[in-house]
């Protein structure tokens, strides 16, 4: 029997979600507990000390390690997008995506918002919006920052995210923009193989990607009713704050920061993506209604299912290719990699302007 070496064996103990994927998985959680509640009785938390050493941050003042995060995360996204670019520098779409994945992370997801917190403003992240941030919708947000960054905010995510998605899909955002698209289809692509492609996934994924979307607007309505009424309503504003504190701890830190990441080495790259995110949920009823669409090439596909196994999102693509249709999934983010891996190149990435009535059923047909 042909011995493996250490890398090899390594990256086959990873792939089947061996001891080593599994190690690996609980070591990111554990730095992600860490992070999030391993503060002492002074509220410093260890990743606090590391910055100060790292001359991050104010020696004795907590929040240096929220800094010190998002170095090591912009770290991770450009040694990440190297990586790919290495791999997949013959393709020019990614080859550009994963440059502006890189620069916007490196910009608007880090320096940006760092560089207005040395200069005494508050801090903003232009890369992220309404639903993913709940918070640039809430009251405090409102009243305290700058009317610029309100009505960014505000357009961003009511005008131009919805009309960017009917026009090109939700690739625009979910895999060029947002930092959690970035990490995964940068340094997390060698898991990219591992997301679930069963039906079952499939069933939980459409109940929980909607349900956490209407949890958000819940949220942020029963917030923004609380300041609305002014305490004049005790018992609503009970409620809001309950509703917005089990969100920020259930959906904004554990699915988002903690199983979102710490799934890689054994559920994929977009365990949050796919099943949590409101933004990929919003993004995706709109895309459903637009032009994005992967062409299929009829009569050309081969059955080796290497379009299905590197899809992150868990689609399987090969069915599609198999019966000579072109479609469009809500949760697809155009990453482009079924279209790369095709050794037929039997898959294209567009933007259509309508479907046949044929391939409406056939999308009905694959869904049963």
């Amino acid at each position: 029997m042909k011995q493996r070496g250490a890398l090899g064996w390594l990256k086959h103990d990873v792939t089947h979600r061996g001891v080593t994927a599994w190690a690996l998985a609980l070591a990111i959680l554990a730095f992600y507990v860490v992070l999030y509640w391993g503060d002492d009785a002074h509220g410093i938390n260890p990743f606090d000390r590391v910055a100060w050493l790292l001359h991050i941050g104010q020696r004795g003042h907590s929040g240096a390690k929220w800094t010190l995060y998002g170095a090591i995360y912009t770290l991770a996204v450009t040694v990440g997008g190297i990586a790919f670019l290495r791999k997949y520098g013959h393709n020019r779409y990614q080859v550009v995506r994963t440059i502006v994945v890189i620069v916007v992370q490196a910009t608007l997801a880090f320096s940006v918002p760092l560089i207005m917190k040395m200069a005494g403003h508050p801090e903003h992240y232009f890369s992220y919006l309404w639903p993913l941030k709940m918070y640039y919708f809430e009251p405090g947000f409102i009243r305290h920052n700058p009317a610029p960054l309100v009505l960014w905010s505000f357009i961003g995510s009511l005008v131009l995210a919805p009309l960017l998605a009917l026009r090109f899909g939700k690739r625009w955002y979910c895999s060029w923009v947002c930092g959690c698209g970035g990490l995964a289809n940068t340094a997390g692509d060698g898991f990219r193989h591992l997301s679930d492609k069963s039906e079952k996934a499939w069933r939980f994924e459409k109940i929980a990607i909607y349900s956490t979307l209407v949890l958000t607007v819940v949220t942020t309505s029963m917030v923004l009713a609380s300041a609305f009424v002014q305490g004049s309503h005790p018992q609503l504003d009970l409620w809001s704050e309950k509703f917005r504190t089990n969100y920020g701890l259930i959906v904004s830190s554990l699915l988002s920061g903690i199983i979102g990441v710490a799934a890689y080495p054994i559920g994929g790259t977009r365990v949050w993506c796919r099943y949590f995110c409101p933004m990929a949920a919003m993004l995706g009823i709109f895309q459903r209604a637009g032009r994005f669409r992967i062409r299929v090439k009829e009569d050309q596909c081969i059955s080796c299912g290497m379009c299905s196994e590197h899809c992150e999102m868990g689609i399987d693509v090969r069915a599609y290719a198999q019966s000579n249709e072109s479609f469009t999934r809500a949760s697809c983010v155009g990453c482009g990699l079924c279209a790369e891996v095709c050794p037929r190149g039997v898959l294209k990435l567009e933007n259509a302007h309508t479907q046949s009535s044929q391939e409406k059923l056939v999308q009905l047909r694959l869904r049963k």
